[in-house]
């Protein structure tokens, strides 16, 4: 993680530097694998762990909250956010015969939120199989989401990944950019794209056969999924789509009370003979990884939204952190990501042991 980190311009002035940036940023890491929230909680363990990891990372005198606050919010987070994210595709690199599968998806910071500000809101790529992270960027508060999925993926090797996004992101020039990367693409079709979506209704679901069903519980519930796929031969006119999908969603709740039924449409550029409906169905479910494995620990593990950081690049500077820290937990073999943090937390060594780990 130091080479990593090393790859990351610091952007203090010479004179005066107490600490490498490599350093900083590696105790900072270690911090919030165990547990921390804030950049006092980062500071404090840092201060009661310097003892045990001054040998190992040259530590001479430990870093205050205040060094941590002013170097993290002065960071070039995208820079940080490409190092990083270059290192998970390293690590989690597919095998023979197997294709990448990633989500994307933003998520807005809540406590960054100032009046009549809005939250700083980041855009993200993730690996549906490792559950890891592969890249994130800022969206501009001026624009949204679909220029910066162009920004967000341009770091990632695409050749031959399907890349999974919700309807904002069903757009032409979104889908054109994908395939000349290389990429192939599963969009979700909504009433954003009313006449693409009007087709797709319009096909003729009842007479198609090829079909998957999946049964699943969880959250009060239990969820029937039938999934149906189809080839587009001519007039649905949106760029490479090959193969149109209707996922119908019933949800029984388990406590009683009435069923619902959810219709969406998608289109991919998957032709018939490399995607089975049973593989757009685990595509499509796959999806929703980054909501479940990403997003919901980022604010119930670790309190995000509660995070009042809003200083220069330090919100999305935090939230990278918390990134690594949830990627190395699921390199490691982290399945509860909670129990990780707690188990971290009881040792100062035990951090920079699992970071160790990442370099075997």
């Amino acid at each position: 993680m130091l080479a990593v980190f090393e790859r990351v311009a610091d952007p203090r002035k010479r004179r005066g530097r107490r600490h490498r940036l490599a350093v900083l940023l590696t105790l900072a890491t270690c911090a919030v694998l165990a547990g921390a929230r804030s950049f006092t909680a980062i500071a404090e363990w840092a201060a009661d762990a310097g003892e045990a990891l001054a040998d190992q990372l040259g530590i001479v005198r430990i870093p205050d909250a205040s060094t941590f606050r002013r170097v993290l919010a002065l960071l070039d987070a995208n820079a940080l956010d490409a190092a990083l994210g270059t290192w998970a595709a390293a690590r989690t690199e597919p095998g023979k015969g197997q294709r990448r599968r990633v989500a994307v998806d933003g998520k807005t910071l809540r406590g960054t939120r100032a009046g009549d500000t809005a939250g700083r809101h980041l855009l993200a790529a993730f690996d549906q199989h490792h559950a890891v992270v592969l890249g994130q960027c800022a969206v501009d508060a001026k624009t949204n989401e679909i220029p910066t999925i162009k920004d967000l993926l341009a770091t990632i090797d695409l050749t031959d990944t399907v890349v999974t996004a919700d309807a904002l992101h069903t757009q032409d020039d979104t889908a054109d950019w994908l395939v000349a990367h290389g990429a192939h693409y599963l969009l979700i079709v909504k009433a954003n794209r009313p006449t693409l979506h009007a087709r797709l209704a319009a096909l003729p679901w009842t007479k198609v056969r090829t079909v998957s069903r999946t049964t699943s519980r969880g959250h009060g519930r239990l969820e029937r999924r039938t999934v149906k796929a189809t080839e587009i031969r001519a007039g649905i006119d949106f760029p490479h789509a090959l193969q149109a999908i209707q996922i119908t969603r019933r949800r029984q709740p388990l406590t009683g009370g009435p069923a619902t039924t959810q219709t969406v449409h998608a289109v991919t550029s998957l032709p018939t003979h490399q995607a089975s409906p049973a593989l757009l169905a685990a595509l499509a479910r796959g999806h929703w990884t980054v909501e479940n494995q990403l997003h919901w620990v980022r604010d119930v593990t670790y309190d995000e939204d509660h995070h009042r950081a809003r200083t220069g690049n330090a919100p999305q500077v935090m939230a990278s952190l918390r990134n690594l820290a949830i990627t190395i937990l699921r390199l490691t073999g982290a399945s509860n990501i909670a129990h990780a943090l707690r188990h971290h937390a009881r040792h100062p060594e035990r951090p920079l042991e699992t970071i160790k780990k990442m370099s075997c």
